[in-house]
């Protein structure tokens, strides 16, 4: 099957209301891939569609076409007729498109083996879309769509867990003409590992999105790099919720690269833990990145922990070994210690911590291992001091700080996050030398900002998430990491999306 779509896996998507628009992302989408989708129900017309379908019919492209004009009634824009549908996708297939998207709204109404004579010379993909859920019977969609007689099938469906992206993309793996395509942030991370699942194609937008958490092709060609994923491509991720804000893909991503690890590191949206963990088998995940809110609670669900994790009481990293067992490390702890004693002497400071979570845990071990006075502030009291508890530290009522003075205080809460903004703690409570914030997106966050006006020295979250990263990809591998790589990779994407930013302000 992946022979008929040609050698690029990613197919790019190509969607606008103009023929002149169309052509601009057509050209565009063959500088990065040779298989592209012609959305036609996109174009506002029949003038902009015979426009565009005549350009094409004259340009004699080196690629692998594939023409959809949705019905209404199939998730797409068309409002007219099932007849007009396919006259306008039997003049695609003259005009040099080599495959017909049909939906099965479509196709379900017409004789066996009327689809493919309608539409020859082209092949005909026999497509599901559900924008609303992930179907219980999907072997029973299957069907359907094997009997409107497609020469492939693509089943689109929304996913609601992991569970439910797991369940479409199994459906590539026992079938060699289908095209599995998880639908909305649960399915985020299936739409790049289908491919190593067996997926014949994946999706990315050239400009704009046409479905739920679609990716764009430059994503899913730099990013990801998922035209070289395989069955034998391992598979790595971060969990967490929110998770559409980590650079982990990115930074181990990078790293794989680099170091010519065969491999993929993916974001997944994970609202219950045991669902998850239950469901991440059936992608084969070898390693985890933990994160917001999940430190603390993965583990009961782990086989093995690290002594100092379990001393931490949280952990943002997990080993995958033999037989699916769970080991747990934290390396948030080398993360917070690089980055201070770069700074300061640690022994003997006295240290705020703002905030009481799994990141907040290994700080404060991290901080009172290396001597210093580890104080504790949070916004449930009752939590602020059982860390203090733990950590032997002391715990301090947030009504103090504009009375305390601290060598340096840290914030641990996710307050300054982009998009939202914000900082966790007001000018007059900023009594330090130092101030330093896990938030690293953006890097000089509110906080930041604020300290900066006092004149105190700050440091960015940048450096305790690469120093944790870093450690983690030595964990998975084995391997030394990539460091400069890595940090360029992530500085980099921080100063464009700044510059971003700035420009529409």
């Amino acid at each position: 099957m992946k022979g008929a779509f040609g050698k690029d896996r990613v197919c790019g998507v190509a969607a606008a209301e103009t023929a002149r628009e169309m052509k601009a992302q057509v050209r565009l989408g063959l500088g990065k891939t040779r298989t592209l989708e012609l959305r036609l129900d996109y174009l506002r017309n029949a003038q902009e569609r015979e426009a565009f379908l005549s350009w094409l019919s004259r340009q004699r492209a080196r690629a692998i076409l594939i023409a959809t004009f949705r019905r209404r009634e199939g998730g797409g824009l068309f409002r007219g007729s099932r007849e007009e549908q396919i006259a306008t996708l039997a003049q695609a297939a003259r005009s040099g498109c080599q495959w017909c998207d049909v939906e099965i709204e479509t196709a379900r109404g017409l004789a066996r083996g009327e689809l493919r004579r309608a539409l020859s010379p082209a092949k005909v993909m026999a497509s599901y879309h559900n924008f609303r859920e992930t179907p219980r019977n999907l072997g029973g969609i299957v069907k359907q769509l094997e009997r409107a007689g497609g020469h492939a099938l693509k089943i689109a469906a929304h996913c609601r867990s992991v569970s439910d992206s797991a369940r479409v993309c199994e459906l590539a793996r026992k079938r060699r003409n289908v095209v599995a395509i998880p639908m909305g942030e649960f399915g985020l991370a299936g739409r790049v590992v289908a491919l190593g699942m067996g997926s014949a194609l994946a999706y990315g937008a050239v400009d704009q999105t046409t479905a739920p958490s679609q990716l764009s092709v430059d994503a899913m060609l730099d990013l990801y790099r998922a035209e070289t994923i395989t069955r034998l491509t391992r598979v790595y991720g971060v969990i967490g919720n929110p998770i559409g804000h980590s650079l982990s893909p990115l930074l181990h991503n990078t790293a794989f690269h680099a170091r010519r690890f065969e491999a993929v590191f993916v974001p997944f949206l994970v609202h219950d833990l045991r669902e998850f963990l239950s469901a991440m088998k059936k992608f084969g995940v070898r390693g985890l990145s933990v994160t917001i809110p999940h430190k603390e609670s993965i583990l009961r669900h782990l086989d093995g922990c690290d002594p100092l994790a379990t001393r931490i009481g949280a952990v943002n990293t997990v080993v995958v070994r033999g037989g699916g067992r769970l080991y747990g490390y934290n390396t948030d702890y080398v993360g917070v210690l690089r980055s201070l004693e770069r700074r300061m002497r640690l022994a003997g400071s006295r240290v705020l911590l703002f905030g009481a979570g799994g990141a907040a845990r290994a700080a404060a071990f991290a901080l009172s291992q290396a001597g210093s006075v580890v104080c504790v502030c949070a916004r449930r009291p009752e939590r602020a001091r059982a860390l203090a508890r733990a950590a032997g530290g002391q715990a301090v009522a947030r009504g103090d700080l504009r009375r305390e003075f601290f060598d340096a205080i840290v914030n641990s809460t996710p307050v300054g996050m982009y998009p939202h903004g914000g900082s966790p703690l007001q000018s007059a409570e900023l009594n330090c030398r130092m101030v330093m914030d896990m938030v690293y997106r953006p890097r000089e966050t509110e906080l930041l900002q604020l300290a900066r006006r006092k004149g105190i020295e700050t440091i960015s979250g940048v450096e305790m998430f690469l120093a944790q990263g870093f450690a983690q990809y030595e964990i998975w591998t084995g391997e030394r990491a990539p460091e400069s790589a890595m940090r360029r990779a992530v500085v980099s994407a921080l100063a464009r999306e700044e510059k971003s930013r700035a420009r529409r302000a």
